[in-house]
């Protein structure tokens, strides 16, 4: 990470120092899900940008970052889904979306079993099937999603809250006829099934999908400065990796997201990471972020899957930390 610290000014780093009220951070991410930011955690640059320990602990969904963060357990979650973020913030959670971590409309999906010989062409066949699901994920949008489009109806189905691994393995027995999921779950569900629309055609639908940064609000008040330089941090090494892609880097982020160096780059090929300038713009956190969430949201509330919906989701995102870095 030579070029982030070159980036890194003393007057900054004395900023964080003086604003941290914290020692230690802990930070919640995904083990086989292949980020840049990885190959930081294993250089340890954002303990010596932020001058302090940062503890990392890996969460199987972002329903449950939403809890540690809630519990106080964790300060920062690096790439939580949009919809488990979503039903968190729905729910009266103070939660705030700081950064968009990735973009990933052909790692999140939907797998039905081969043996059933159902495509998009035949979807409606899906009607009375099993599907696992993890609840209140950016795959459990995506699921209602494809259903609605393709005329299904979620009640005639028997849904099974797993998390993608348990999917993938559910998959493979035979115990579902489809499951949904994303990373390493999604690859192995793959290997046993089809999906029924490429990103591509979920995109054009207006299924997004893509991962945040969030933290409680108290806590992005009380360390704006922390929070800003976390982010730069994130920032500078995801641009090294979108001008590089730097073998060496990509054998560090392999390493510590558990996967082989062949698979973790088949996963993050299909990632995009979009700049700072791109971030604060109107695709993204500039207002197309804000309108996307009350949609996901309205979803939701339709699918009986949460109460209510905020009036609006414009509270919930909180762009001046990310400006700041610039």
């Amino acid at each position: 990470m030579r070029r982030f610290a070159s980036m890194m000014s003393a007057s900054a780093m004395a900023l964080v120092a003086g604003a941290a009220a914290a020692e230690e951070l802990t930070v919640a991410y995904f083990l086989e899900w292949p980020m840049p930011f990885l190959a930081a955690k294993a250089d340890g640059t954002y303990d010596e940008a932020l001058g302090m320990k940062v503890n990392w602990v890996a969460f199987e969904t972002g329903t449950a970052m939403s809890a540690a963060m809630a519990s106080g357990d964790v300060q920062i979650a690096l790439s939580q889904g949009v919809p488990p973020f979503v039903v968190a913030a729905s729910a009266g959670q103070a939660l705030q979306t700081l950064d968009v971590a990735v973009s990933y409309s052909e790692n999140d999906n939907c797998v039905v079993a081969t043996a059933l010989e159902i495509d998009k062409d035949s979807a409606d066949e899906l009607a009375g099937k099993k599907v696992a699901v993890p609840m209140g994920t950016a795959a459990h949008y995506g699921f209602l999603r494809q259903m609605e489009h393709f005329g299904v109806d979620v009640a005639s189905l028997t849904v099974v809250d797993m998390a993608p691994t348990d999917g993938a393995a559910a998959l493979a027995q035979g115990e579902v006829d489809f499951a949904c999921g994303y990373g390493g779950g999604l690859a192995r569900m793959k290997e046993h099934g089809n999906v029924l629309l490429t990103g591509a055609e979920k995109e054009e639908l207006g299924i997004l999908v893509f991962d945040v940064t969030s933290a409680p609000a108290d806590f992005v008040v009380e360390n704006e400065a922390l929070v800003s330089e976390f982010l730069a941090v994130t920032a500078a090494v995801n641009a090294e990796w979108n001008e590089n892609h730097d073998p060496e880097m990509l054998a560090k982020i392999a390493a510590e997201s558990g996967m082989t160096p062949d698979e973790a780059e088949a996963a993050i090929e299909t990632f995009a990471f979009p700049s700072v300038g791109e971030q604060l713009s109107q695709k993204w956190l500039g207002g197309n972020a804000q309108n996307f969430m009350k949609g996901v949201a309205d979803v939701f509330v339709e699918a009986g899957s949460i109460g209510s919906a905020l009036d609006s989701y414009a509270a919930a995102i909180n762009t001046a930390p990310l400006a700041a870095t610039q």
